[in-house]
């Protein structure tokens, strides 16, 4: 358990306690703390706060992944919106579940996400699938992806076509199947829907 408040790892706990066939074995106030844990005690699962001390949790989340990939990551958080939860799926995380939760979800997730599976909490519009790259979306082309991506992130008509070496016109008809496609009519919307989708990451 990775959060920086004592009193709900505290609370976690005893929640966990009484989970049939399911021990904590350590916990962390740190990102830098959890990583060592990790390191030490080499847990098949770790529950893990987003707002952590120095690393965050998102950068948590990528080490885990890079360096434990046999760690499975719960990611318990505050944040109960699409955008975070998106970001976590695509950076590796194997759950996602928010503080607001029931008590009997956290045994759900963890039981799940134990399970090989991957857990996402029934109001949050997550895919669940093995990719995990985010919202569940109407179909794009890598193309598409591609300058959907550039929009998102502020780059005009003109960087686009450098970028990708193709015309400003192409770039600009790709532009108007993207907003018939998704039924948006504006860039704004296209920003908006990107970060949901997990096209761009929003910062931690």
């Amino acid at each position: 358990m990775a959060d920086d408040h004592p009193l709900v790892r505290a609370g976690i706990r005893l929640l966990i306690d009484d989970i049939e066939g399911v021990r904590a074995v350590g916990e962390a106030g740190s990102g830098e703390e959890t990583l060592r844990m990790i390191r030490k005690l080499k847990p098949n699962l770790l529950l893990l706060d987003l707002k952590m001390p120095e690393p965050g949790g998102f950068e948590v989340l990528k080490q885990t992944v890079k360096d434990f990939p046999e760690v499975r990551v719960i990611i318990l958080t505050v944040h109960q919106t699409e955008e975070y939860a998106a970001h976590a799926f695509r950076a590796g995380a194997h759950g996602y579940l928010p503080k607001t939760a029931a008590t009997d979800e956290l045994e759900v997730a963890i039981k799940t996400v134990a399970a090989g599976g991957t857990y996402v909490f029934p109001e949050l519009a997550i895919k669940s699938g093995p990719d995990r790259t985010g919202l569940q979306s109407t179909a794009l082309t890598p193309r598409q992806r591609e300058v959907l991506r550039m929009i998102a992130e502020g780059h005009s008509t003109k960087d686009i076509a450098l970028t990708l070496n193709i015309s400003a016109k192409t770039v600009e008809s790709h532009r108007s199947q993207l907003m018939d496609r998704l039924n948006i009519h504006d860039v704004a919307g296209l920003v908006r829907y990107a970060i949901r989708t997990g096209v761009v990451s929003i910062e931690e």
